[in-house]
């Protein structure tokens, strides 16, 4: 049984920092995409950011040039810098690891940005 567990997030001042790590933990290979989502109160979820398993990453617009993804493959660990938090970036964050023909979850994480 593949589980991811997340940890990192918190409560952060506008402008902080916080970074977002999700383990996952069992037997899991081939892991092709690493995939961070948010899903803040009353909105659908929402890709913030991919990274393949050679290292390409992908971002959504409203957290460019703040977060970094990245992964150690390792470890099966991948990991989300966030700097310059804002309180639009408040919201429950999510892990998804993508296998073959498999879709992994974590449980979430809540990140709160305070004015």
């Amino acid at each position: 049984q593949v589980q991811l567990l997340e940890s990192g997030g918190g409560l952060v001042q506008a402008g902080g920092s916080l970074r977002l790590s999700c383990a996952a933990s069992g037997s899991i290979f081939n892991i092709n995409l690493m995939r961070w989502y948010r899903q803040a109160p009353g909105k659908q979820r929402e890709l913030v950011a991919t990274i393949t398993n050679g290292g390409s990453t992908n971002y959504a617009d409203s957290v460019k040039g703040r977060f970094t993804i990245s992964r150690d493959n390792s470890k099966n660990t991948c990991y989300l810098q966030m700097n310059g938090l804002k309180p639009e970036d408040t919201a429950v964050y999510y892990c998804n690891f993508l296998t073959i023909g498999l879709n992994h979850w974590g449980q979430g994480t809540q990140v709160t940005v305070s004015s």
